[in-house]
């Protein structure tokens, strides 16, 4: 395998992690890697030679799962940086992967969230208390971090696109 064929696999699940652990230490996914993703896929595309039609319609489900996004996130039930993290991971994904990549989301994000409504109900010991991400995951006024979930979800399904498929032979 070439190393630039490796350095392309690479930056999707290096985006992942990031905007995973981002979300948790600070409940945020940076604008920045938003970005990253956008730029990173036009020019793997290009290096791939997508075909056009294919471009677009990435393009396509990135920007109906960003409006519909953001309509749920106008009704509070999801969180802005969610929204514009799922939206660029479906860039990615395509329009063949979107809906699982969701439905993976939707159930990791509903356990996650249960997970940690749960352990809001425990007492939280001192000494974590004073770890300022763990007291705010702690604290049931704050949200829960999503991307965590949104970012498996990508991980689990990236492994079977083209881009993958691609660079990986």
């Amino acid at each position: 395998m070439q190393i630039i064929h490796l350095a392309v696999l690479m930056v999707f699940p290096i985006a992942m992690a990031l905007a995973a652990s981002s979300d948790l230490m600070t409940m945020r996914i940076s604008n920045k890697l938003i970005l990253i993703l956008l730029v990173a896929f036009c020019i793997v595309s290009l290096l791939m030679e997508m075909p056009l039609r294919d471009f677009g319609m990435h393009f396509a489900v990135a920007i109906s799962v960003l409006v519909v996004g953001f309509v749920l996130f106008s009704f509070g039930w999801v969180g802005g940086g969610d929204v514009k993290f799922a939206a660029a991971t479906t860039l990615w994904l395509g329009f063949e992967f979107a809906v699982p990549f969701l439905v993976y989301g939707a159930i990791f994000g509903g356990a996650l969230t249960l997970a940690i409504l749960g352990l809001r109900q425990l007492p939280l010991p001192a000494s974590l208390g004073k770890v300022g991400w763990i007291d705010r995951l702690h604290d049931s006024k704050s949200g829960v971090p999503y991307g965590i979930a949104l970012a498996i979800a990508g991980m689990i399904v990236y492994t079977q696109t083209p881009i993958f498929n691609h660079f990986a032979h």
